[in-house]
């Protein structure tokens, strides 16, 4: 993990029509203000050996409305970017699958108070990091990972968080894991309800940071993403 060198692209995501990317000046800027997740990413590697951990600073989850025609992710709905976004005014995404489908559903959970803290499911890569003063008082978090696809229900749902919590999922047990990245990856928020498959119907759509190998292409090796609330997320391409 040290021998690595990380590339982070930001996703492109519309705002007020205008696109917005992370640019190096970016990440500079927000490293001074990162400390603690510097620190967690140290942790976690110290944890694991096989998942991915946070950059320093990821681009922060700008909401888009899925309700809204002004402000639609870029690119297309298949993995080679190509189409185009939704007429109806509904981002033009697919949910992603896990490359090789879990028996079961997966679920963790843990007391997390003031102090902030930690919370994973090595099995599916995914790791939840909680800041100091990201909540008030002690609370159980529990996570479950969904079988077919790289989503996840967060409980308690509808809690709110007073600092941005960091969502990392490593790809390795995805479709783009160990290929160039032909599109754009997002966080989508889902209703309870919603189908997975085909084209998804987001009720918000996050942008994203990747997580890129040292290798020659660099190949994507995880997503990182900022929430501020529990509800049911899940990663989708478009």
């Amino acid at each position: 993990m040290l021998g690595h060198r990380r590339c982070l692209r930001g996703a492109h995501v519309p705002l007020n029509g205008k696109p917005l990317r992370l640019v190096p000046s970016m990440v500079r800027s927000r490293l001074l203000r990162s400390g603690w997740l510097l620190f967690g990413a140290f942790v976690l590697a110290s944890c694991s050996e096989t998942i991915p951990t946070a950059p320093s600073q990821t681009d922060e989850g700008t909401p888009i409305s899925a309700d809204s025609p002004d402000q639609q992710p870029s690119g297309g709905s298949g993995e080679d970017g190509s189409g185009s976004g939704s007429n109806e005014g509904t981002p033009d995404l697919r949910g992603i699958w896990w490359e090789n489908r879990y028996d079961s559903e997966f679920s963790v959970s843990r007391t997390i108070g003031p102090a902030g803290g930690t919370i994973s499911i090595p099995e599916t890569g995914l790791t939840v990091t909680f800041p100091a003063g990201a909540l008030s008082s002690e609370v159980t978090i529990t996570v479950t990972a969904d079988k077919d696809y790289v989503a996840y229900k967060f409980s308690p749902e509808g809690i709110q968080f007073e600092k941005d919590v960091v969502v990392t999922q490593s790809l390795r047990n995805t479709e783009f894991y160990g290929r160039e990245l032909r599109t754009t990856l997002y966080a989508a928020y889902m209703d309870d309800e919603a189908s997975l498959g085909g084209k998804i119907q987001p009720l918000e759509v996050l942008s994203t940071t990747t997580i890129f190998s040292s290798t020659s292409p660099p190949l994507p090796e995880a997503q990182v993403w900022l929430i501020r609330h529990f509800s049911r997320y899940m990663l989708a391409s478009g």
